[in-house]
């Protein structure tokens, strides 16, 4: 069997604010290990549990916070920007499954850190008309390559959603939302004893499925009108409210490398303190 990670940061255990997970402060140094414990965890339960072979997909940022050095030797590390599937990078290459390690709620939901692509910027997605996590968006990429979601790991806002759009999965709580920069957390030892558990498992869940390839929709909302404006200059996209565009894709892995586009038109079209 061949097994997946997607590693996001803002649901690792401890994490609860800014400076945990932005590249080049002391506390994000700190959280480096703490999130490459989780990743270790979940790598011993795939292994002790069958698992051949394991890519671990970087999905955080700078996608570059991972440490390749402390990492579990049977696994392969996948670092570093600008990949065509971004998060789901790898999904595309005969994976039996993939895990979504410290996901987090999506944008205007409660949750520890919670957004969904761009950190404050948009305040709302859509997929096919349904409040739309980077989870969800993930999950509907993986069903087109008939890749299962065997474990998602985050606060208990994030184990919610993903009970809807990944009903078979494992789901690991590792720290309580209390408000969006505070929880409730489990020390890594716990975590690391609930995670390896869980991935053991999610193994039963492993193998290929049939691909559901077929058109989508999504729809974003920005805090501000003229990000729906900048980003409506995209061919397809359409500014269809005030602060809210929509565009339609023939297949999720094209709708989701439109939404990339849309979200990089509207970062770049942030002005300082005013956004």
């Amino acid at each position: 069997m061949r097994i997946m990670i997607s590693a996001d940061m803002e649901g690792a255990t401890g994490v609860t604010w800014t400076d945990d997970v932005v590249p080049g402060s002391p506390q994000w140094d700190r959280f480096r290990r703490l999130f490459t414990g989780d990743v270790n965890a979940v790598l011993a339960g795939l292994f002790d549990a069958g698992a051949g072979d394991v890519l671990v997909n970087e999905a955080h940022s700078s996608q570059r916070n991972l440490l390749l050095e402390d990492l579990d030797p049977r696994a392969r590390l996948l670092t570093g920007r600008h990949k065509p599937l971004s998060m789901m990078q790898g999904a595309d290459s005969g994976v039996d499954g993939v895990v979504f390690l410290g996901y987090h709620a999506g944008a205007g939901f409660d949750g520890v850190l919670s957004h969904t692509y761009l950190e404050n910027q948009i305040t709302g997605v859509w997929l096919d008309d349904v409040p739309a996590s980077e989870g969800r968006l993930n999950a509907a990429m993986a069903a087109e390559y008939g890749v299962p979601v065997l474990l998602v790991s985050g606060d208990d806002e994030t184990c919610e959603d993903a009970r809807d759009y990944a009903p078979d999965a494992e789901l690991v709580q590792v720290k309580e939302c209390v408000s969006r920069y505070a929880a409730i957390c489990l020390p890594p030892a716990r975590t690391a004893e609930l995670l390896t558990t869980a991935a053991a498992d999610a193994m039963a869940q492993a193998g290929r499925l049939e691909r559901r390839v077929g058109p989508h929709r999504i729809e974003v909302e920005f805090d501000a009108s003229h990000l729906a404006q900048a980003t409506a200059v995209i061919p397809t996209v359409e500014q269809i409210g005030v602060r809210r565009v929509g565009f339609d894709a023939v297949t999720m892995t094209e709708a989701m490398k439109a939404f990339k586009v849309v979200t990089a038109i509207a970062a770049g079209a942030v002005q300082g303190i005013y956004g």
